[in-house]
């Protein structure tokens, strides 16, 4: 009978390496894509308009004008008096 627990323990080290590849691999092309998922979540709770980037992962939260806010909200005012 022979001893095969160097042989095991080269075949989880190749497993481990491979799916360290892919998961690796994976994170790089859809991290900007959760990036940008967060970035927009973040932007409707913070009541701020998301703009989106060049590239995904680049898009950022850019406050609402003021002014444009209160304008609106009389806008909708006017139209429920009428």
């Amino acid at each position: 009978m022979k001893n095969n627990k160097g042989q095991t323990l080269v075949e989880y080290i190749l497993i481990i390496a491979l799916m360290s590849i892919l998961i690796i691999s994976l994170v790089k092309y859809f991290g900007g894509y959760i990036k940008d998922g967060i970035t927009k979540t973040g932007c409707n709770i913070s009541g701020e308009e998301y703009k989106k980037g060049k590239k995904p992962g680049q898009g950022t939260c850019e406050s609402k004008d003021i002014n444009e806010v209160l304008n609106k909200d009389e806008d909708e005012d006017n139209k429920e008096d009428e």
